[in-house]
């Protein structure tokens, strides 16, 4: 199931690498894009919650729930200044893209 789940988070991430695109260019992301980002990263999230309840014994799967856990609350700020049709501070984007990069990476941590 790990494999899957990187992959889920992949796609989610190379829509989040187009949103935030779209910050920084002053415009406002596509909604549908949005939605499809955020709808992925939550599937990841219920991914790694159950592998995490497994009980696997690997203290970086926590660390990664952990780390997309404040990286999804950044993704709700976020959506909540594009619900206002105004376009995102590129420093939250960067925050939030950061804390998701460094969860992300933690669980490629695992296969090596």
């Amino acid at each position: 199931m790990l494999t899957y789940l990187v992959i889920v988070l992949a796609i989610a991430a190379v829509g989040g690498v187009v949103l935030a695109l779209k910050v920084f260019a002053g415009q406002l992301a596509p909604w549908s894009l949005s939605i499809v980002h955020a709808l992925l990263g939550a599937a990841g999230l219920v991914m790694l919650i159950m592998l995490v309840l497994e009980g696997s014994g690997d203290t970086r799967l926590t660390a990664a729930l952990g780390l997309l856990v404040v990286a999804a609350l950044g993704g709700f700020y976020l959506a909540s200044i594009h619900i206002k049709n105004t376009v995102a501070p590129k420093n939250v984007v960067l925050i939030h893209a950061g804390v998701a990069v460094a969860g992300f990476l933690t669980l490629l941590s695992l296969f090596f």
